[in-house]
């Protein structure tokens, strides 16, 4: 009669550890979505991932993406008219200068 009555047998650290590394090992076996073996089911899983991420995508309406264009085609103008007034000043310094 070693036991107490209500006693609890607590486990020692050794038979811990072995489970622990018992269970890393099956975890390792498993690998999730990312175990599966060959080049096909990479590229499946890469699709996937793809569409998942364009699922989480906030897509913009018809009146907003029309206002991003028209605002996007406005600065290209404006910056061809800059490097146009520029480089026609530049050409005329150089041929005061050299001709």
């Amino acid at each position: 009669m070693t036991d107490a009555v209500g006693s609890i047998d607590m486990p020692d650290a050794e038979d811990e550890a072995l489970e622990s590394k018992k269970d890393q090992k099956e975890r390792k076996k498993k690998g999730g979505k990312r175990g599966k073996k060959g080049p096909f089911g990479r590229l499946a899983l890469f699709y996937r991932q793809i569409i998942a991420e364009l699922r989480k995508v906030v897509w913009p309406t018809r009146g907003q993406l029309s206002t991003y264009t028209t605002v996007v085609i406005v600065f290209v103008v404006i910056m061809i008219g800059l490097v146009t007034v520029i480089d026609y000043g530049f050409s005329h310094l150089v041929k005061y200068v050299f001709g």
